[in-house]
């Protein structure tokens, strides 16, 4: 899907994901009191499961772009996940930098797959 609609509903997706990112991040990071950045491995698995699903649902090009693309694009966020990796690995917190980056590729690639299927499960 491309042209202006397209535009449209990534904008309307982004628009509903980015703010839901930063308060799911803030409050699931404020009941931790750890290193490990909890806030955002939790809204990149969540946002991995999602677009699982949505890829393995019938193909709808405007709901991939506006859910797929808007949506789980802004919901996830791999800047902010490298950002606090060196940030850990800057402040000599080597093995948390490392669980971070183990646990973060490990848990987005296994919630991708159960949400792909779940997804088809529920479709058959």
């Amino acid at each position: 899907m491309t042209g202006p609609l397209a535009v449209a509903l990534v904008a309307l997706g982004a628009a509903v994901g980015a703010p839901l990112r930063y308060l799911a991040d803030r409050l699931v990071q404020a009941r931790h009191d750890t290193l490990f950045p909890w806030g955002t491995f939790t809204v990149n698995v969540a946002g991995s499961a999602l677009l699982g699903f949505l890829a393995a649902l019938p193909a709808d090009p405007a709901v991939m772009t506006g859910a797929g693309v808007g949506f789980c694009g802004a919901l996830t966020t791999y800047s902010t996940f490298s950002y606090e990796t060196l940030r850990l690995a800057q402040d000599r917190a080597r093995f948390v930098a490392v669980a971070n980056v183990v646990a973060s590729v490990a848990g987005a690639l296994g919630a991708g797959v159960c949400g792909f299927a779940l997804a088809r499960a529920l479709i058959g």
